[in-house]
């Protein structure tokens, strides 16, 4: 069997990277590596993928610095020819990026079989660029492995249990990956004199909804400076957060950092207090390394985690953010709670994989594959 295992940015190499150890581990599966080249920077992409010791990647189609409409374009046009050139069996897309979305809609008009890894996640808000991607790879695919049960809930209130794809409850990969690296991060990463000895707020900032807007990007920093006056805050930050708060003028004293690799974000982790965070993964990282989120956002797809305690969304308001910083660090929730498989979702995936489908291929397969 011929799977494709299609990545683009920095969290799905962390996951591909599990799922590739699974596969190899299955007889008579061939796995072909492709990386749409989203994350572009070194310090996103190439040093984390000698880190997690990835796999030879196949084909980098090198696409990205374009709009959403563009980058998407580009990746269907090029992926459809990947896939004719290696004629796969299935393809595996993981979670709600460009590349999930494109890599779903060359596959299904080619007949090929699709498996969403994190299927069902849903923020409900259909102007969030991840939501509508995440929409549409759940549509396309045959099979949908769900992270938490509230993603297979998701699914069964849209109606995928009536339909013809194999909805199958997986445990997340990323939990996988936590405990593997966990301990080899902790072996290889030493702690730096100059980072704070104690307690501190681990923040990132990255996302376009936040970067793009200047009025936001004021008001979360308004927030990590006020912050940071009661207790650290260290700010490993991303290449595009860097060039807007350089062209915006924003200045901070939180203690500013270059992008961390993985090894180094499981440390970090491990030592904060707090996590403060408008990223989707690291929501679930903090739950992993049992500490408390803020989440920078209005809304996520993580919904057992607020519904819990484990994680307030506060939005971009100073003031807002900075009461449930406090709260939350005065008032540390115990973890309790176990929503996310047990560490072995990989293995399950990939055994799922290679078992006889229910499509075999799919009924409106085109004659140029064949």
């Amino acid at each position: 069997m011929k799977i494709i295992n299609l990545v683009g940015a920095r969290p799905q190499f962390i996951k591909a990277a599990m799922l590739s150890r699974a596969l190899r581990r299955q007889r008579g599966v061939e796995e072909i590596m492709v990386h749409t080249g989203q994350h572009y920077d070194a310090s996103m992409s190439d040093d984390i993928l000698k880190e997690l010791e990835f796999p030879v990647i196949a084909h980098n189609l090198g696409i990205n610095r374009l709009s959403h409409g563009a980058m998407t374009g580009r990746m269907i046009e090029s992926l459809e020819q990947v896939f004719q050139q290696e004629r796969p069996d299935a393809l595996i897309v993981y979670g709600d990026t460009n590349s999930t979305l494109a890599g779903a809609v060359a596959a299904v008009k080619l007949g090929i079989r699709i498996a969403h890894v994190e299927a069902g996640m849903r923020c409900n808000n259909l102007h969030v660029p991840e939501e509508a991607n995440r929409v549409v790879a759940d549509r396309l695919s045959e099979w949908l492995f769900t992270s938490s049960d509230h993603a297979r809930q998701n699914l069964i209130r849209e109606g995928y249990d009536n339909l013809p794809v194999q909805l199958i409850h997986s445990g997340d990969v990323m939990l996988d990956a936590f405990r593997h690296f966990q301990p080899i991060a902790q072996e290889r990463i030493s702690w730096p004199q100059e980072m704070p000895q104690g307690d501190f707020v681990l923040c990132t900032v990255h996302r376009e909804a936040t970067t793009e807007h200047p009025g936001r990007l004021r008001e979360v920093f308004e927030a990590i400076e006020r912050v940071h006056q009661r207790i650290p805050v260290v700010l490993p930050l991303h290449p595009r957060t860097r060039e807007r708060i350089g062209a915006l003028g924003i200045k901070t004293s939180a203690v500013l950092t270059e992008p961390a690799s993985y090894l180094q974000m499981l440390v970090l982790l491990d030592r904060c207090a707090l996590v403060m965070t408008d990223s989707g993964g690291l929501q679930k990282e903090a739950f992993f390394s049992k500490k408390p989120c803020v989440t920078l956002r209005p809304e996520t797809e993580w919904i057992e985690l607020v519904e819990h305690g484990y994680n307030k969304v506060v939005g971009t308001d100073p003031q807002w953010i900075v009461n449930h910083v406090f709260w939350m660090l005065d008032n540390p929730p115990e973890f309790r709670h176990h929503f996310y498989g047990d560490g072995h979702a990989a293995d399950l995936i990939a055994a799922q994989l290679i078992k006889p489908s229910i499509h075999s291929v799919r009924k409106d397969q085109p004659a140029n594959l064949a």
